[in-house]
């Protein structure tokens, strides 16, 4: 029987299936709790805009959007966006899809944490940001009805501490990688959790480049 919560319905394909599983599996609660959040403000936004988007493409975003914070899909050296959306890469192209559909997924979770252009893309890349943007940062909060987020809450509960806790899931993926975060949002939470973390300085790289002048 298809899941319908705030009206939206979930994908019920076998891939759709395979991926909530496969996420089940490597995030804790608050990682997959926030992960599902995310599929339902990104596809409620696209019904409040009356956007054009694949249900089943949102849902593979939204469920692989952090995977690359987990133990799983961290590599050593590239922003956990990056390991996210290859991560879904590879999991989609296991399925046969095609490589036009991979790509704007891929592009969604590895765009999530970059305000100000995902919003002009392709309406998975933009609705995945926009989920994202809900649920982390309250962008867009009193845009959803009450009775919206109060069943997308009650079935994918925010731990009371949620905020706290997903700041602290943030550095706990990032923070053995710190050059990850220059030029990105993700250095606020090392200057936040880490006192040993310096911020890289785009205008200091500029300057002190081998170029003579």
């Amino acid at each position: 029987m298809t899941e319908v919560i705030a009206g939206i319905s979930v994908p019920d394909s076998a891939i759709a299936r395979a991926a909530t599983e496969l996420v089940r599996d490597t995030e804790d609660d608050l990682l997959y709790n926030h992960s599902r959040r995310v599929f339902f403000w990104g596809a409620l936004t696209g019904e409040c805009k009356r956007l054009k988007y694949d249900p089943e493409l949102l849902y593979l975003g939204a469920m692989f959007h952090d995977a690359g914070l987990t133990e799983r899909y961290s590599s050593a050296d590239l922003r956990f966006e990056v390991d996210g959306a290859n991560a879904a890469r590879d999991f989609m192209r296991s399925y046969g899809l095609a490589e036009h559909d991979i790509e704007a997924a891929w592009t969604a979770i590895a765009l999530h944490t970059t305000p100000g252009i995902p919003e002009h893309m392709r309406s998975t890349i933009a609705l995945v940001t926009a989920g994202v943007e809900m649920d982390v940062l309250g962008i867009n909060y009193h845009n959803f009805s009450h009775e919206h987020r109060h069943e997308v809450c009650s079935c994918h509960p925010r731990e009371e501490s949620f905020k706290e806790n997903i700041i602290d899931h943030f550095a706990e993926g990032i923070r053995k990688k710190p050059q990850i975060t220059f030029g990105n949002v993700k250095a606020d939470v090392l200057a936040l959790k880490d006192p040993s973390f310096k911020r890289g300085n785009f205008c200091s790289i500029i300057l002190g480049s081998a170029w003579p002048k």
